[in-house]
């Protein structure tokens, strides 16, 4: 069964069993007969699942774009007093809701802090680069945005409640990160094979942070040689040191400090480019600069992989004035990223085959592919 960009809520999984332990926690079923989490599963075909997660009736959420409430949220957060303590609010609320749920954020970034990774940092920094504009944005509720220790100690952490938050009905952290990250690399393994008739050789993970997109595309693709690359190099110290930690791979990964917009890369030289959890981070004209560039380092019939917040995600939609307004407190391109038409971008660089689908109740992955005969 293909995925298609009109379908938008279909995703085929491998494995049978998977889909059966979803649906024993796919929640519980309303007035309408809709259940109210957003995991519905049907057979498809033999050992394969068809996977829906429901979207919302809306193009986008309620207070993303220039809506009165949007703007209202805007004013707020416009409001240096109230941003901070907006700002302070919001990363309490992820630490303590972390700890919650059994992640354990102090533990883990204190490992990290405590560590030998400064070490790391003489082999991983381009002095000579100069940072975009946007990037010296405070992010995540820190001041420096991503070019902290600080930021980077918790950056997997904060990976691990984003997953958790994602999948509520999975069993534990890991089985939320494990189906979280399997729907995404199916979707890539699936139209990679339908659309490039060429194996995946050469990857590059634009905006990987600490490295944990780019350790599955690694664990998932072992023959291919693995490049992450990422603007601070406190995220890549984190990462090369982390994967120092670990058994040595047959081709092991290259950590690249470098601006995702102009990599200095060669051109064709990918069979894949990713980006996770990236765009929501960058301004409209960030995103175009960096899929065009993804469309210069693919080969023909490349695949270009993005995986980000879906504004079509029904829990998105309905997030409550609290919680989406500490959410755009530590996103200050959010309202950007969400008015942005990225199917109509790509299709603007000259990517094909086009296809959007969500891949867990709040995140969704659009792949496109370089067309074998670029011109």
């Amino acid at each position: 069964m293909a995925l298609c960009a009109s379908s938008q809520k279909l995703f085929l999984a491998s494995s049978a069993a998977s889909g059966r332990a979803r649906a024993r926690h796919g929640g519980r079923a309303s007035a309408n007969g809709r259940r109210d989490l957003a995991v519905h599963v049907r057979m498809a075909a033999p050992d394969q699942v068809a996977i829906a997660y429901e979207e919302g009736n809306l193009e986008m959420p309620k207070w993303a774009g220039e809506t009165p409430l949007s703007r209202l949220v805007k004013v707020l957060v416009s409001f240096k007093p109230l941003y901070s303590l907006l700002k302070l609010g919001a990363r309490q609320v992820l630490i303590s809701t972390a700890e919650k749920n059994n992640i354990p954020w102090r533990e883990m970034s204190r490992e990290i802090l405590e560590s030998d990774v400064y070490k790391e940092l003489h082999s991983i920094e381009n002095p000579s680069l100069q940072y975009p504009d946007y990037y010296l944005s405070p992010f995540h509720a820190y001041d420096e945005g991503n070019l902290s220790w600080l930021a980077a100690a918790e950056a997997e952490v904060a990976t691990m409640s984003v997953a958790r938050r994602a999948m509520p009905h999975a069993s534990s952290i890991e089985e939320a990160t494990k189906e979280l990250r399997g729907n995404w690399l199916q979707v890539i393994e699936q139209h990679h094979m339908k659309h490039s008739g060429s194996t995946i050789e050469n990857i590059l993970d634009i905006g990987c942070s600490v490295g944990v997109s780019t350790r599955f595309l690694a664990d998932k693709f072992p023959s291919a040689k693995v490049i992450g690359l990422d603007l601070s190099p406190y995220f890549l110290s984190v990462a090369q040191f982390k994967e120092k930690k670990r058994a040595p791979r047959e081709n092991p990964i290259r950590w690249i400090h470098a601006a995702g917009e102009d990599t200095g890369l060669p051109s064709k030289s990918f069979d894949l480019v990713s980006f996770a959890y990236v765009f929501h981070e960058c301004p409209e004209r960030a995103i175009i600069a960096l899929v065009t560039e993804a469309f210069r380092l693919l080969r023909p019939g490349g695949t270009i992989v993005l995986t980000d917040q879906s504004p079509k995600s029904k829990i998105l939609q309905e997030l409550s004035p609290a919680l989406f307004t500490l959410l755009k407190s530590t996103e200050p391109f959010l309202n950007e990223y969400y008015l942005t038409d990225l199917e109509g971008r790509l299709r603007e660089v000259g990517f094909v085959n086009i296809q959007t689908v969500l891949t867990d109740p709040r995140h969704m992955t659009m792949t496109a592919t370089v067309p074998h005969q670029r011109v």
